[in-house]
C-alpha cells in the first residue's frame, strides 16, 4: 500500500510504522529480508517468501541455479526479479578474491545487477566472518562500482571501518549462522547501531520470532532470516510469525520504551488522592 492510500485509512487502521526502509537509493515497505536456501523445494521457497512479506530476497550465487544449468530448477522461475529485489551473496567464499570473482559472475548473470551482499567466511565449522578478508573484498567491490551490503562480526570498530569504505548497509551477526541462538551480545549490536550512518541489518543467528523483535527493538533497520524459517516445523507459519515480530519490534523501538530502573519500584496506579480509611477504635 502506498503512502497516499495509507493516509486515506482511519487512524486506528493505519500501521504505526509507515516509514520505508531506505538502503542507498532503494526503498522497501518490509523490514524483513529472507534467504532462499535450505527449503525442501522451490515451491516451498516461494510460499515462505510470500508469507514473509519480504521484498528483498538473498541468494547464494555459488549454490543457486540462475540459468547456468538445465538440469535443475531455475530460482528465477519462482522468485521473479520483476517482483523482488534480488540480493546475490557470496556464501561459501573464504577469501576476498573468491568473493570478488563470485560477484562479478553475479553481475553478469543478472544483467549488470550491482546490489550485492558480501560475506567472507573464516572456516566451515563456525561460518564466522573473516573480517580481514571482508575489509579487503569490500574495498575492491566498492571501487568496482558495486553497492555492498556486508556481513560482519559484532565488532563496532570493524563495522565503522566497513561503513567508511563505502558499504551501504552493515550486517552484523547476532550469533553464528544457522545456530538459532539469537542475539548473544546485544550491547555490541547497540553500539554499532548508535554509531552507524547507514542501515544496520541483523544477519545470522535468529532462531525464532522473538529474536527478530529484539533486534528491531535494539534499533536495527531490518533483519535477514533464512534458517529460522526453513528449519521450522511449519516454515510458512514461522515466516508469518517473524514478519509480525519485525513489525512489532520496530513499533516498540519507535514508541521509545521506558527506561529500566534498579531498586526503584514505581506502582502502575497513581498514589496521589488515595482515600484513606479511618479505623474506628
Amino acid at each position: 500500500m502506498d503512502d497516499k492510500s495509507l493516509k486515506k485509512l482511519p487512524l486506528k487502521m493505519r500501521p504505526f510504522d509507515t516509514e520505508k526502509l531506505k538502503i542507498s537509493k532503494y526503498k522497501f515497505s518490509s523490514r524483513l529480508i529472507v534467504g532462499t536456501g535450505k527449503y525442501k523445494d522451490m515451491e516451498e521457497t516461494l510460499r515462505c517468501v510470500e508469507a514473509s512479506g519480504a521484498e528483498m530476497v538473498t541468494l547464494a550465487i555459488r549454490r543457486t541455479n540462475l540459468g547456468q544449468s538445465d538440469n535443475s530448477p531455475n530460482l528465477l522461475d519462482y522468485i521473479s526479479p520483476s517482483k523482488y529485489t534480488l540480493l546475490p551473496n557470496t556464501a561459501g567464499c573464504y577469501t576476498a578474491e573468491e568473493a570478488f570473482r563470485t560477484l562479478l559472475l553475479a553481475r553478469e548473470l543478472l544483467d549488470g545487477h550491482c546490489l550485492v551482499k558480501l560475506e567472507v567466511l573464516g572456516n566451515p565449522e563456525t561460518l564466522y566472518p573473516n573480517v580481514v578478508e571482508t575489509v579487503s573484498a569490500a574495498k575492491k567491490l566498492v571501487a568496482e562500482g558495486f553497492e555492498v551490503m556486508v556481513y560482519t562480526s559484532d565488532d563496532p570498530i570493524i563495522a565503522k571501518k566497513l561503513e567508511d569504505i563505502g558499504c551501504i548497509a552493515i550486517m552484523p551477526l547476532g550469533s553464528l549462522i544457522g545456530s538459532g541462538q539469537g542475539i548473544l551480545n546485544p550491547l555490541n549490536l547497540k553500539l554499532i547501531v548508535e554509531n552507524a550512518n547507514v542501515p544496520v541489518i541483523m544477519d545470522a543467528g535468529i532462531g525464532t520470532a522473538s529474536d527478530a523483535a529484539r533486534a528491531m527493538e535494539l534499533g536495527c533497520e531490518a533483519v535477514l532470516v533464512n534458517s529460522a524459517i526453513a528449519a521450522a516445523g511449519q516454515p510458512e507459519q514461522m515466516a508469518t510469525a517473524i514478519k509480525q515480530a519485525v513489525e512489532s519490534g520496530r513499533n516498540a523501538f519507535q514508541a521509545k520504551p521506558m527506561k529500566k530502573k534498579n531498586y526503584s519500584a514505581s506502582p502502575s496506579s497513581p498514589v496521589e488522592g488515595i482515600i484513606e480509611k479511618k479505623i474506628k477504635s
